[in-house]
């Protein structure tokens, strides 16, 4: 239709960009794609999208980086995260920073192109969960930022294998999962055990659990 919005995806992992252009274009017309900020940034302000979906954690700054850019110099494009972390900490720091909503990558392609209309039309969208984390923050403490010390510790990578670990994935579950090889996945998840001084998954998921990560 054409009065549906246009959409722009920003995604570091190509493989995943093309399937999504693919099932969305299904649904609504998508402008273009980028895997990296400066690419983003640069074609968002040239083709100006009505809605860009946006990936959390990217080299040289991430998703908050594409949004605080095009923010300052158009204001009118709105912003729908898509993401493989459901933290807590990742939902509400985009959210801060001017996100209209925050969906996971397990979302059907029919629901994120709703999802887009929604967002284009002003409304504010979550997958189910998330809702919850947004509403707490804001109503509990809404000008506190959202920090924990020994998470800070780790990088964005090291906490998205720590989620997935958390929640009982193996090590070649979480490589598929990330589009990294399993190799990489036990590098991180022996740099997340060293950093919180721990021994076993069992310890971790019993400290992700506890901080709400799962």
């Amino acid at each position: 239709m054409s009065t549906d919005p246009t959409v722009f995806l920003v995604d570091d992992h190509a493989m995943f960009r093309a399937g999504v252009r693919a099932e969305l274009g299904r649904y609504l017309t998508v402008l273009g794609e980028a895997g990296t900020v400066a690419e983003a940034v640069a074609a968002i302000g040239r083709l100006e999208p009505d809605v860009v979906l946006l990936d959390v954690h990217m080299p040289d700054g991430g998703g908050r980086a594409v949004l605080e850019a095009v923010r300052r110099t158009h204001p009118g494009v709105r912003f729908l995260a898509l993401s493989v972390s459901d933290a807590a900490e990742d939902v509400i720091g985009l959210v801060r920073a001017g996100a209209r909503g925050y969906v996971t990558k397990t979302i059907s392609a029919e629901e994120l192109a709703d999802a887009v209309r929604r967002v284009a039309e002003g409304d504010a969208v979550f997958s189910p969960r998330l809702a919850g984390f947004v509403l707490d923050a804001f109503t509990q403490n809404p000008a506190a930022p959202v920090s924990d010390p020994e998470l800070d510790l780790l990088t964005a990578r090291e906490r998205e294998v720590l989620r997935l670990l958390a929640r009982g994935y193996a090590y070649k579950e979480i490589a598929a999962e990330l589009f990294i090889s399993v190799k990489t996945v036990e590098t991180h998840a022996s740099s997340v055990l060293r950093k919180l001084q721990m021994s076993n998954r069992y310890e971790l998921s019993r400290w992700a659990v506890d901080r709400r990560l799962v």
